[in-house]
């Protein structure tokens, strides 16, 4: 009964010290040397009191690590998110939107000309929108790092050819880059930032080497429109009051469920809404694509990247890149 007791708080403490190593790395300030002296030194600790615990001295070790553990948990729970940090070009305004009847105004559209990676023109604009003539939402998923990692984009399309994407971005710092892992430690704060579709998409396909598929989602037009006005939402309040990003729970496949569980009512939860790359499959099974086709055929048809480069700066993009997906106003009994 000792051994096993002893083997159970070890692994305890050992999965908290990890955790609190990574807090560490993450968070602690000063550069990178403080850092490692940091985790060092936590480790160490942790270490002395592993051997305390096995010595017997049980309460002893136990009670120190608690408090200690405690303590890293209070300064972890203090750490809050904020939108005044000097942010990496592309995300560094961020969207708002002003809804007056059925006009809406948004302001801080992301349209940049990008060149390159490091290479672009910076443009933010304010845009008019008739959400009367909203008539069509298509998820775009963005490949960077095999079939279970995709970003996903929602592009929002107007009776005038006109489109709209949003995007749920992490918002980084000047001197950061993308990592999963410090997505659980409070590494970057969330964004929502609407584009031009040439500009969001281009930049991934053309620009970034990154592989897009687009699939039009097929939902009454009161729930496309519900949806629209739900991200300007969102969007607003992370300006009132800033969220960190997180791997798992606010992303960029989450977010967008919640919204839409608050608009058409339950939504079954899967696993494939954590491994965004697998998302179309979930939206298939749930009856939001095409299913006069297979997922296979409509994935076949929009795949985009090839288009996308072939269109590259045209002024006709977003109708370049739909070549060949049928309209889902073709499918019987819909209303758009």
């Amino acid at each position: 009964m000792r051994f096993t007791v002893t083997l159970l708080a070890t692994i305890i403490v050992g999965f908290c010290a990890i955790w609190g190593a990574f807090v560490l790395w993450y968070q602690a300030p000063g550069g990178q040397a403080l850092k490692i002296i940091g985790i060092v030194l936590w480790v160490g600790f942790t270490l002395a009191l592993l051997m305390a615990l096995w010595q017997g001295r049980t309460v002893l070790a136990l009670v120190a690590f608690a408090v200690a553990f405690g303590a890293l948990l209070i300064w972890w729970q203090r750490i809050a998110p904020s939108n005044d940090r000097i942010w990496a070009d592309d995300v560094a305004q961020m969207t708002t939107g002003t809804v007056d009847g059925t006009h809406v105004t948004l302001h801080n559209v992301r349209n940049f000309e990008w060149r390159s990676n490091t290479d672009y023109t910076q443009q933010w604009e304010t845009r008019d929108y008739d959400i009367d003539h909203l008539n069509s939402v298509d998820m775009i998923t963005s490949y960077w790092a095999g079939p279970a990692i995709a970003h996903v984009l929602i592009s929002f399309g107007f009776d005038d050819g006109a489109h709209v994407v949003f995007s749920v971005e992490i918002r980084r710092e000047k001197h950061q880059s993308f990592s999963e892992i410090g997505g659980f430690f409070k590494e970057f704060e969330l964004s929502i930032l609407a584009a031009d579709e040439r500009d969001v998409i281009r930049v991934r396909t053309n620009v970034r080497g990154e592989d897009d598929y687009l699939y039009r989602i097929h939902m009454p037009v009161q729930d496309v429109r519900a949806l629209f006005l739900s991200y300007i939402g969102q969007a607003n309040s992370l300006v009132k009051q800033p969220r960190f990003y997180n791997t798992i729970t606010v992303n960029c496949t989450t977010l967008v469920y919640h919204m839409m569980q608050h608009i058409v009512g339950y939504l079954p939860m899967d696993y494939r809404l954590l491994l965004s790359g697998y998302i179309p499959e979930y939206v298939y099974r749930v009856g939001g694509l095409d299913n006069r086709f297979s997922l296979a055929e409509l994935r076949a048809r929009g795949h985009i990247t090839e288009r996308a480069k072939k269109a590259d700066r045209s002024e006709s993009f977003s109708a370049d890149i739909r070549q060949g997906i049928p309209a889902v106003s073709d499918l019987p009994g819909a209303d758009r």
